[in-house]
């Protein structure tokens, strides 16, 4: 995988149990926040918060 593409790589974990659960890309350049995603855990087994770590 190039480099350019790994720079845009995030992670987004689960604000209810904490596991990594999804790995994503974003463009950095539009969007400076951090990420905040509804998705399903398979931990929790429902849709929680997924919000982008470092």
């Amino acid at each position: 995988m190039p480099s350019k593409e790994r720079d845009n790589m995030i992670k987004l974990e689960c604000t209810e149990c904490k596991h990594t659960n999804y790995f994503s890309h974003k463009n950095k350049k539009i969007l400076k926040n951090r990420l905040e995603i509804n998705k399903y855990c398979k931990f929790c087994k429902k849709h929680i918060l997924h919000k982008e770590t470092k």
